[in-house]
């Protein structure tokens, strides 16, 4: 069964850890990340990018995401990341997946608040969740965002914008940069005292490959409980398929399943280490919030 990205979100936020957020792209990538979770016995949100929906397909996605949850004792959300496209959030939310990211960052403020007042009445209405983004976070994923500042507000005008519009969860700016890193990012965890200080809707750090271990361990004391990961699962794939297939031109072997299974095998020790990493190893037995 489809768990609730924010009950799992909010119960980490009660017992001071972080809900690691994947963004995958196939079936392999998928199963890899549950079987990781039900090894470790964490809580997991499967995210999927606009470009990989428009790729694989919104049914057909949440029928894998069901095939491989089916039979585990993983508590699993499934989220439509970083998405501006109002046609594409109610293809999501008519499918009942767990919840949706609205991504109006390219909107002004006011336009921003009005639409995303539309989308949660739409999700609210069938059970959906619905994270909120109207200023950018910078960094280009997946073909959306920008790599330049265009909308950022104080945090109480975000926050109050959260409550007007009725959303669930809380994407600020942080410091934090979709992509590959060129320096070290000026992270601001100070922001996000200030914002847990005045809501109680969980904060998300978008932007988390390529931060070190006291950087993310900074932001969750600081009171960000769902952290999303991305680009490094994409390096970790792709890594390991062309370790793979270099190994398998020097052999003249070509057998697709074993390079599956070799993907996966790193994606799960990626998983693993995050799930220790955030404190979420050993929560979902108890992930009912207190």
């Amino acid at each position: 069964m489809r768990a609730s990205t924010l009950e799992l979100v909010r119960n980490a936020q009660d017992h001071g850890y972080a809900v690691p957020a994947f963004n995958i792209v196939d079936e392999v990538s998928l199963r890899a990340l549950i079987e990781a979770a039900e090894a470790a016995d964490s809580p997991v949100i499967i995210q999927v990018s606009l470009k990989t929906a428009r790729s694989i397909g919104v049914d057909l996605v949440g029928a894998m995401f069901d095939s491989a949850i089916r039979g585990t004792s993983v508590k699993a959300a499934l989220h439509l990341d970083h998405c501006p496209d109002l046609a594409w959030i109610t293809k999501v939310i008519d499918a009942r997946w767990s919840s949706v990211l609205f991504d109006a960052s390219d909107r002004d403020f006011d336009r921003a608040v009005a639409e995303t007042a539309q989308v949660v009445r739409a999700a609210h209405a069938v059970g959906v969740e619905v994270e909120t983004e109207i200023e950018n976070i910078v960094g280009v994923e997946d073909g959306v965002g920008s790599d330049v500042l265009v909308h950022s507000y104080s945090p109480e005008s975000l926050v109050q914008a959260a409550e007007d519009c009725g959303a669930d969860l809380l994407a600020p700016q942080l410091g934090t940069a979709h992509g590959e890193y060129s320096g070290r990012p000026s992270l601001l965890p100070g922001r996000v005292r200030e914002i847990r200080a005045l809501t109680d809707k969980p904060v998300v750090l978008h932007g988390g490959t390529g931060l070190t271990q006291a950087e993310f361990r900074l932001l969750i004391a600081a009171g960000v409980s769902k952290i999303n990961i991305s680009t490094d699962l994409k390096r970790t794939y792709m890594r390991a398929a062309h370790k793979f297939l270099i190994d398998a031109a020097e052999r003249d072997e070509w057998d697709p399943p074993s390079m599956f299974r070799s993907v996966s095998g790193a994606v799960r020790a990626m998983a693993t280490h995050y799930f220790d990493l955030f404190g979420s190893a050993g929560q979902a037995s108890g992930s009912t919030r207190a």
